[in-house]
């Protein structure tokens, strides 16, 4: 198994570089990666915008930590041009029959879960919590292939349209949390550390 972590969007709302934001003793990019442990051979982060930023980043998380796995930087000089040229740069990297691929912001999912999508067989997989998708999503070979040869100007929503989704159900909150914005990132940090008396996730 590999991973590609996508790490080139501007931040625009969370008006700070939320890659490199703390959470607990990690950074929030950091703890991204970290949950592949043990799953993957090699994790790919994809950077553009302040690359320089996210490369400083995976040298300090080089140096704290001993993963099993290689961290490859990689940079998409077209990251202006949207998410799907990130993916479709990671691709380009990806050696194994499947792979993870998940927004640098989404640092909060269970190692468990992670490890689940990797027992779990399909064209693209998809956990859930509470019956909404979340990330990270599992993809085969053959979906890389089509990603690697759908139109730059598309999206994975379009090439993901033509496979049967399959939807693993985790008790696993951290799936569908993000840090889009400043409110989610004072959330993560809540989540990360939670109070006795308050959980801020009050999911209904």
């Amino acid at each position: 198994m590999e991973a590609i972590v996508l790490a080139a969007g501007y931040s625009s709302r969370a008006n700070a570089f939320k890659m490199t934001l703390p959470l607990g003793q990690m950074s929030v990019l950091e703890l991204t990666i970290s949950k592949f442990e043990g799953v993957c051979s090699k994790v790919i982060v994809v950077a553009g915008f302040k690359a320089e930023l996210i490369e400083e980043e995976i040298a300090n998380i080089c140096h704290k930590n001993a993963f099993s796995f290689q961290i490859r930087f990689v940079y998409n000089e077209d990251f202006h041009k949207g998410m799907f040229s990130s993916i479709q740069k990671g691709c380009n990297e990806i050696s194994a029959s499947s792979f993870f691929l998940t927004p640098g912001d989404c640092p909060l999912v269970k190692k468990e879960t992670v490890q689940l999508l990797a027992e779990h067989k399909g064209n693209v997989v998809i956990p859930s919590f509470r019956y909404k998708g979340g990330h990270p999503i599992r993809l085969s070979k053959q979906v890389k292939q089509e990603i690697l040869e759908t139109n730059p100007e598309s999206n994975l929503r379009a090439v993901l349209n033509g496979y049967e989704r399959e939807y693993m159900n985790v008790d696993d909150p951290g799936v569908i949390m993000d840090v889009d914005t400043l409110e989610d990132y004072q959330k993560a940090i809540h989540y990360c550390v939670p109070s006795h008396n308050q959980n801020p996730f009050r999911y209904s």
